[in-house]
């Protein structure tokens, strides 16, 4: 790997470095969505039994629900809606407060999902570029920018250079795109996911307004 990495030029450089980013946003975003963390059944339990209390009058401790706020992504939502509840607001700023937290929530869901999509745009135009580096030497060892003789060694390094680049920027924009395609729809059905729940929780404290 490494005699193939040296053989494709200093081009190649950029394209291993996007290939490391890419790679550790993968595993990153992988781990980050699993649904035992983002909505683990822990935090449910809990919740749900904190909203049974508060419907039947009881008040929940108040150090339970901000270890519930800051357990998990479901736990700042449920939190919330708690919260509204134990205060005495109406459903109505229940689900203003609930809007504003869920848009800051979305969002850290999607987070590196940018930069994935980023990766898998520009990694063939990398290839791309470093193929333009290896044609112009080639070019250059035919004699056509000197003028001199041509020199069958630089031929076939410019040769490798083109086609090393363009397989490698192909080779990280597959993968990176076909990932940022699967994390993308992930996040998505965890977003789906944290309004159900959410929206089940708002119905069993808020019973008149659903």
């Amino acid at each position: 790997m490494y005699t193939i990495l040296l053989s494709a030029g200093w081009p190649i450089w950029p394209l291993l470095a996007l290939s490391i980013v890419g790679l550790a946003i993968l595993m990153e975003r992988s781990w980050y969505l699993r649904q035992r963390h983002i909505a683990p059944q822990a935090d449910l339990e809990v919740a749900f039994g904190i909203a049974e209390g508060l419907a039947s009058g009881k008040a929940a401790p108040t150090g339970l629900i901000q270890d519930l706020r800051q357990n998990s992504v479901i736990g700042t939502l449920l939190a919330s809606i708690l919260s509204e509840k134990q205060a005495g607001h109406s459903a109505g700023q229940a689900i203003e407060e609930l809007a504003v937290l869920a848009d800051t929530t979305w969002i850290k869901l999607e987070r590196y999902l940018g930069a994935l999509a980023t990766i898998a745009t520009l990694a063939p135009l990398l290839g791309l570029f470093g193929t333009v580096v290896g044609m112009i030497e080639i070019f250059g060892s035919q004699g056509i920018v000197t003028g001199s003789g041509g020199n069958p060694q630089q031929l076939a390094n410019g040769i490798s250079i083109a086609l090393y680049n363009t397989a490698f920027g192909l080779l990280i924009a597959i993968p990176a795109y076909a990932g940022w395609r699967g994390l993308r729809a992930l996040a998505d059905q965890r977003q789906r996911e944290c309004e159900e729940l959410a929206r089940q929780l708002f119905k069993k404290l808020y019973p008149e307004n659903t």
